[in-house]
């Protein structure tokens, strides 16, 4: 179900009368999170908020220290206090790794969160802090106050290297040294970050990552308009400093152009003349053939109005090529195959295009080239164990992970012939038997097979009761059609943690059970394999404030 809601917002007026856009916006905004909070809701994020308040007052986990005399590599190692209890470790702070503290019950793991950030985002606001709208503290919740409900620890760090032998993750605080941190179980939500495409001059530019980004943001926003009420600024300066280009055209572009949008026509006209707001530019810069291009068509063409409406100009078909103080570079492709280069003066860039590997996670890939050859994330499994760890003790979820779908049509040959036991073609009571073991062997396409045998007559195409081998090949076609790479959205990252969470409780029973027998990692991974379910995503839809309106894609269904 597709729909585009546009978002009104009351009136609201300061003690002097004058209308305060900041007001207005917030209101709009709030609205359009009212929406998405029903999606993050439904997804479980505010699980456990009252819980968390619960334990506010009790007495905080004890400092780590390192194991005296004890190195790895001639480096510390920090030691792990003797509880009985596996230690889990948590790398990143990020939708994913809450999510795992958040439904983790407490005393059933020793928990040690590693992150340079001691504090969680709410991401979807992340754009409405840079000018203004909602404050920073608002969009915040401190680590310490998450692992406090299950007497977990925290250190503020980057892992920067992991042995996966002797089972130990190499942690690293900049100007303070390093340390081996051991590891029963670990779970790696670092995150991803911006891919280059080979540009120059991104030094240049703003990311939109973390709280600090936002205020480095706002900070260069109002500056650009202090340097243009300076009467000593050419006019051609005062033009290129209200310059402010986006490169990206996701959600997270889209939002933050619509934001600044808003902030010059309802905030800063209050403050500065229009001869300035006039010169006051917005432009965004797509490599694809619209913006939102992960949405319904439908929803890209709306956002592109309503942009056009906004007086924000939309490049696409673009790659930004080069990328200097005063000036941004960037190509075009027209549709006779014809390439144009462009430049344009700016004053303010933000990069928010698509996400790579972060060093640790091309380290920790590199350490397992058989089987992690994805340039873009690390491969996981149906249960987010990463690929290549034969005891199945790592994990992945997030921006930093993706789950490795099955190609079907790779195995037509087996499959088929495992299908049909009476006669050259499969019957409904076949496919449904096909099905039913299909399932068992890929988990994470068991949703689409199931859907083959409701639209056994769609895929019937004679209509003569039966499924031929071409017939066959097509409902093949169909699943591995649906079975693509999740996107990299929060409510992935949130249910994936959740998932892993609830994953970790029922493992958490069975280990009693493998410490009194012998068992050899295979076979404890089978063990574990029969007690959880594989991961299952389900779509809520996707949101993004585009101003005085909203483009909202309700997505039904599941992957």
């Amino acid at each position: 179900m597709l729909r585009v809601a546009r978002l009104g917002a009351r009136q609201m007026s300061t003690a002097t009368g004058r209308p305060n856009g900041s007001y207005r916006r917030f209101g709009r905004t709030i609205g359009t999170w009212m929406v998405g909070t029903a999606v993050l809701a439904s997804a479980g994020y505010y699980v456990g908020k009252d819980e968390i308040d619960a334990f506010d007052h009790e007495e905080p986990a004890s400092e780590l220290h390192l194991s005296p005399g004890q190195q790895f590599k001639g480096l510390p190692i920090i030691e792990a206090e003797s509880t009985g209890r596996e230690r889990l470790v948590v790398l990143g702070s990020g939708w994913g790794a809450v999510a795992v503290l958040k439904t983790l019950d407490r005393d059933k793991y020793d928990v040690i969160v590693v992150s340079p950030d001691n504090y969680f985002i709410f991401t979807p606001l992340l754009p409405s802090a840079t000018v203004g709208t909602v404050e920073f503290r608002s969009v915040l919740e401190g680590i310490r106050r998450i692992t406090k409900r299950i007497r977990g620890a925290y250190v503020e760090a980057s892992a920067v290297d992991v042995d996966f032998e002797a089972k130990c993750v190499l942690i690293e605080k900049p100007g303070e040294g390093c340390a081996w941190l051991p590891y029963d179980r670990l779970v790696v939500g670092v995150g991803a970050q911006s891919i280059t495409r080979g540009t120059s001059g991104l030094e240049f530019c703003h990311k939109l990552k973390t709280i600090l980004d936002a205020r480095s943001i706002r900070q260069h926003i109002m500056a650009n308009f202090e340097k243009v009420m300076l009467p000593t600024t050419p006019d051609d300066e005062k033009r290129r400093l209200l310059t402010f280009v986006v490169c990206g055209g996701g959600p997270t572009g889209c939002e933050f152009a619509a934001e600044l949008h808003d902030l010059l026509a309802e905030d800063l006209k209050h403050y500065f003349p229009q001869s300035v707001r006039d010169m006051v530019r917005v432009v965004i810069v797509q490599s694809r053939d619209h913006v939102l291009n992960m949405m319904d068509s439908v929803i890209s063409e709306f956002a592109e109005r309503q942009f056009a409406r906004s007086n924000i100009t939309v490049v696409t078909n673009s790659r930004v090529q080069a990328i200097t103080e005063t000036s941004l570079r960037f190509s075009t492709k027209h549709e006779d195959g014809t390439v144009t280069e462009h430049e344009i003066p700016q004053g303010f860039v933000l990069w928010s295009t698509g996400v790579c590997l972060t060093p640790f996670t091309q380290l920790l890939c590199q350490k397992l080239p058989d089987y992690q050859k994805n340039k873009h994330a690390i491969t996981v499994d149906a249960y987010l164990r990463v690929k290549g760890i034969r005891d199945g003790s790592v994990y992945a979820l997030g921006d930093c992970a993706t789950v490795e779908y099955p190609h079907l049509l790779e195995h037509i040959n087996e499959l088929f012939e495992s299908a049909h036991h009476e006669g050259a073609e499969i019957t409904r009571t076949e496919l449904e038997m096909f099905v039913k073991n299909a399932a068992l062997e890929f988990p994470c396409a068991a949703g689409h097979l199931q859907s083959l045998v409701d639209n056994f007559g769609h895929f019937d195409t004679n209509h003569n009761g039966t499924i031929d081998r071409s017939e066959f090949r097509s409902m093949l076609e169909y699943v591995d059609a649906k079975l693509t790479a999740l996107p990299a959205l929060a409510q992935v990252a949130n249910q994936e943690g959740i998932y892993l969470g609830h994953v970790f409780n029922k493992l958490a029973s069975l280990q009693v059970e493998h410490k009194s027998k012998e068992m050899s990692a295979d076979r404890k991974r089978r063990s574990e394999e029969i007690s959880v379910a594989p991961f299952t995503y389900h779509h809520h839809g996707t949101l993004a404030y585009l101003g005085r309106a909203a483009a909202a894609d309700f997505g039904q269904g599941q992957t």
